[in-house]
């Protein structure tokens, strides 16, 4: 007898009628999303304007990143189709995530990384799990146009977010958000790198409200999610995209040659989901901008500080252009706004290290000497 359990064992059961999963399928998952709606209280008053600000705080997920709700659904549809082997081009979190699953589903794993480009606590999870770690003597974007070579010349599955079965994992984030909230939200803020996530949340939440996206990716949802369903809420929220000031192609208007930024999981100078990133943010009247290294580690501070939420440096740029968006009016007073922070701040931790100036202090093991230190700093 196969029982369904009644606790929560991850977004393909939870979300199943959605999302393109057979009864015959191998379910490959380790108990990804349900991941926490944070509020923002803090920043939210300092802010000002009455909006009430939240956190969907993806970092929690199993290895650290939102990766995980795209992985599971393009890991179980490889296995499903047979598939041995999973390939990836990667800053980072992509490969720990495809590490994973295929080390879950018993699959061999191949990522190909940018030479000196990738933070180490990312690129210690792929190594650990098992995967074959190529670095290149190049970029992400070069290490894409490889990868896609690469699909071409062998059987074997590319898991980046030009996998469809990616997003329609990813787009889970944006039921989350309106289960959760009881509405969607009338703002949604995100990172933008490869493009692939402001994407699919768009996808979910347009799904949620029963709308059609007038998107590449809502003809393959129709086919494979038997689109149209019921709605759970009656609107979409304005979808706002920010990127890095020195990897931002979508504010530049063309590719980015050699993008550079303390942000290293948007490091991405031409981004696979181009079309369906500006489809997302046009439909929904939304905008893309940018915001610099300096403001982006003053957020990932302040959000650590203030908040006690510990993201990576491109999560925080959600926040950043959000605060500032406020601070201009560009943000009608009393909204709901959710940010998505995609990665975990252990990703990355030299960068966090090197922002905080107060260092550790080096004193006697002494109590006296402790008290003295303490209470010196009440």
């Amino acid at each position: 007898m196969n029982l369904r359990p009644k606790h929560y064992v991850g977004l393909l059961d939870r979300y199943r009628d959605r999302l393109p999963v057979t009864p015959d399928m191998r379910i490959i998952s380790l108990v990804e999303g349900n991941t926490p709606l944070i509020p923002l209280e803090k920043l939210s008053r300092e802010a000002g304007h009455e909006v009430q600000i939240f956190a969907k705080f993806e970092g929690l997920n199993p290895t650290g990143s939102f990766k995980d709700r795209g992985m599971t659904m393009a890991v179980t549809q490889a296995v499903h189709e047979g598939t041995r082997a999973i390939i990836c081009a990667s800053t980072g979190n992509t490969s720990a995530a495809a590490a994973a699953y295929a080390a879950r589903a018993g699959v061999r794993a191949f990522v190909l990384i940018p030479e000196g480009k990738i933070a180490l606590g990312k690129l210690a999870q792929a190594m650990i799990q098992g995967a074959v770690v190529v670095q290149i003597e190049g970029n992400f974007d070069d290490g894409m146009r490889i990868v896609k070579e690469m699909a071409d010349a062998a059987p074997i599955a590319i898991v980046n977010s030009i996998n469809p079965y990616r997003l329609q994992g990813q787009k889970t984030a944006a039921f989350e958000i309106v289960d959760e909230l009881g509405r969607a939200p009338d703002y949604h803020c995100i990172p933008v790198g490869n493009a692939g996530n402001i994407s699919a949340y768009w996808v979910g939440f347009s799904e949620y409200a029963g709308i059609k996206p007038r998107t590449a990716a809502c003809g393959f949802c129709a086919e494979v999610c038997r689109f149209p369903q019921p709605a759970v809420t009656d609107s979409r929220p304005i979808m706002l995209g920010y990127q890095a000031a020195g990897s931002a192609p979508f504010v530049r208007g063309g590719p980015v040659e050699h993008p550079e930024t303390v942000a290293t999981a948007i490091r991405i100078g031409n981004p696979q989901s181009w079309d369906l990133a500006w489809a997302a943010v046009r439909e929904s009247g939304g905008w893309v901008d940018e915001c610099t290294d300096e403001e982006i580690l003053q957020v990932q501070k302040l959000l650590a500080e203030r908040e006690g939420v510990f993201c990576e440096p491109a999560s925080a740029i959600a926040v950043g252009g959000l605060l500032r968006d406020i601070a201009r009016g560009k943000i009608k007073p009393g909204s709901l706004i959710t940010c998505t922070l995609t990665g975990h701040g252990l990703k990355d931790p030299d960068t966090a290290i090197k922002q905080s100036h107060s260092g550790v202090l080096r004193i006697p093991a002494q109590t006296d000497a402790v008290k003295r230190a303490i209470l010196e700093r009440m």
